[in-house]
């Protein structure tokens, strides 16, 4: 039996929606195939009030041992680095995750707020907001650089705002059947295995990123989304085009560009007025480009794209 303790700081809970969407596996199926057993969490725990406090105090003392600490939402530090405005069973909840990261086999944040701080740690950040061991892409956090889990390991980072659903419950698998070993943490704590290739592998709109073909509006089904639109496809790390959300679909392949939720930047340019949905430019050529292209390939890469497209590049990708 593996037990799952799962806490909310600063988060609007998008997160533990997406986790109870998992399909592959579903919770029932962690529960009743996997051992695995969520012994609190926000939405699915019984306990309240003085029995709450009683089993996280258990916890913390080691008498219900936590095999998984899960995090969801940022960690609030306001007013003046006391954490009160974000208080939990009795005591400021940095407190508590203090205490139970110390005892905990893995420690596990889930979503942009947890990792990296997202939204709410977005200047001038009045909450005081951390993620667990990040703050953007700065080292350190909440429970600074050198943190280990009992079982050695950093946190682990599932980003996402939210988080895909089936990227939390596979890793919980994961440590679960003590198959961790096998998966690979890149320099941001993430698991490889789900953020190693970028939202564009699988895009149904690749073809017309090659062929420098552009949408201009939300929801067309034909051209790239990158070029006028502001898609971050081409620069994201995650698997959203390849396990896909409710296994149906992603944000571009409905007309939606990506925004880049995996990032530590994310939100980009601090949502300010201008810079969503709109792909930033100098002389036509995009300032955020894909890795390791300079603009000078990209600027002659694009004249030779478009002088070699063909007249399907602009069709509709779908019949009905």
């Amino acid at each position: 039996m593996t037990n799952v303790l799962w806490l909310q700081g600063g988060a609007c809970s998008g997160n533990t929606i997406s986790f109870l969407n998992a399909e592959e596996p579903t919770i029932v199926d962690l529960v009743t195939d996997f051992g695995i057993k969520i012994i609190w969490h926000p939405s699915l725990g019984l306990e309240l009030g003085d029995s709450l406090q009683q089993l996280l105090d258990d916890c913390v003392k080691g008498k219900v041992p936590v095999d998984i600490l899960v995090f969801e939402g940022t960690v609030v530090n306001a007013p003046n680095g006391t954490g009160e405005w974000n208080r939990f069973a009795g005591r400021p909840m940095k407190d508590w995750l203090a205490d139970l990261s110390k005892v905990a086999g893995f420690v596990v944040a889930v979503g942009d707020c947890a990792t990296y701080g997202g939204i709410p740690a977005m200047s001038p950040n009045p909450s005081e907001s951390l993620g667990l061991q990040f703050l953007k892409r700065k080292e350190g956090g909440a429970l600074g650089i050198k943190y280990r889990s009992q079982a050695g390991l950093p946190v682990i980072n599932i980003p996402g705002c939210p988080a895909h659903p089936d990227w939390i419950s596979q890793i919980l698998v994961a440590v679960a059947t003590g198959r961790l070993g096998d998966i690979t943490l890149d320099k941001f704590h993430r698991p490889e295995t789900f953020f190693k290739s970028f939202t564009q592998t699988g895009c149904t709109r690749s073809m017309h990123f090659n062929y420098k073909s552009s949408t201009h509006e939300f929801g067309q089904r034909n051209g790239c989304l990158f070029y006028d639109v502001g898609c971050r496809g081409p620069m994201t790390h995650s698997s959203c085009n390849r396990i896909l959300w409710n296994r149906v679909s992603s944000k571009t392949r409905v007309g939606m560009p990506c925004l880049g939720c995996t990032e530590p930047e994310f939100p980009f340019y601090d949502l300010k007025p201008g810079t969503v949905f709109k792909t930033r430019t100098v002389m036509g050529v995009p300032k955020d480009l894909p890795p390791q292209i300079n603009k000078k390939d990209y600027a002659i890469m694009t004249v030779m794209a478009k002088n070699s497209s063909p007249d399907w590049a602009d069709d509709d990708m779908f019949t009905v």
